[in-house]
């Protein structure tokens, strides 16, 4: 199966600063795939060299098989963080004006549903809640029938419903054969939409893989959690790692980690056994301090 994108030795540079430094990758049709990185992970920037808003300073974006050119990009759509919208029109007028852009676009009725617009067609586009308005922004993207479709931190300052609700729509973009490339924060939103996913960060590539396959690469058993004001580091019978404001113990022997913590009498209130997520992958690859 031929790749619907790929890029090649990526390089973008800000006069001193390189702000990606060869990146290569491929994404194969009718998935979803998942660009993932911390702020100043050189994502935002990556993203904007593959849609055509910005030119690489080197190496080679390839849509559908085919070095970018205008033809391809007419089959792509994006759905950016921030987009502003006609004052005074109704999300229905919205719709008509953005299907007048393209020689060819989706059916209005047939896009009403995918994105569950009908409880507010007629409403003024200013005075739509932020859940509303992500999913008007989602219909415009998908207005022109595209084949690849870019969503650029979709539900960010969404509520958790909301959220919710617009995975079901992505869900719904993948069934009807349409390629996603997706940049998120959330890491549960990345597990639960993405097939496939890079983690970026200083401008690089620094792991990529289907999620089940990374957290095999990188986990082995489940991790055992305590609250830091429980736990006197020190006392601890194993290797640890402080993370925010837990100790963190990666263990295959459940019961006899909790014997051994037992044993030196520290409380275990507080304590969670889990399995390792995506987030917790995010981290390990990509540090735990606070990024500007």
């Amino acid at each position: 199966m031929s790749d619907i994108l790929s890029v090649h030795h990526l390089v973008k540079r800000y006069r001193q600063l390189v702000a990606v430094n060869d990146v290569s990758f491929s994404v194969q049709p009718g998935l979803c795939f998942g660009l993932l990185g911390p702020n100043g992970a050189g994502k935002t920037t990556t993203i904007e060299m593959m849609e055509g808003i910005s030119r690489p300073t080197s190496g080679e974006v390839r849509l559908f098989g085919q070095p970018a050119h205008r033809r391809a990009f007419e089959r792509i759509g994006i759905q950016f963080q921030h987009t502003a919208l006609q004052d005074y029109l109704t999300v229905r007028e919205t719709l008509t004006l953005f299907a007048a852009l393209y020689p060819r676009s989706m059916k209005l009725d047939e896009l009403i549903e995918l994105c569950s617009l009908e409880a507010f067609l007629e409403q003024d586009t200013r005075r739509l809640s932020g859940g509303q308005r992500q999913r008007l922004l989602l219909a415009l993207a998908l207005i022109n029938d595209p084949d690849l479709v870019f969503l650029d931190e979709p539900t960010t300052g969404l509520d958790p419903q909301a959220r919710r609700n617009f995975w079901t729509m992505v869900s719904s973009i993948k069934a009807r054969g349409k390629t996603v490339v997706l940049t998120t924060h959330y890491m549960d939103e990345a597990q639960t939409l993405c097939d496939d996913i890079a983690i970026m960060d200083h401008g690089r590539i620094v792991e990529r893989g289907s999620p089940e396959a990374l957290l095999q690469r990188h986990f082995d058993g489940v991790m055992v959690r305590l609250p830091v004001t429980s736990v006197d580091v020190s006392q601890l019978p194993m290797q640890s790692v402080v993370v925010s404001e837990h100790i963190e113990i990666h263990t295959n022997e459940v019961d006899e980690t909790l014997q051994q913590l037992a044993r030196t009498g520290i409380s275990l209130e507080g304590l969670q056994v889990k399995s390792p997520n995506l987030e917790d992958l995010f981290l390990k690859l990509t540090g735990h301090a606070l990024r500007a």
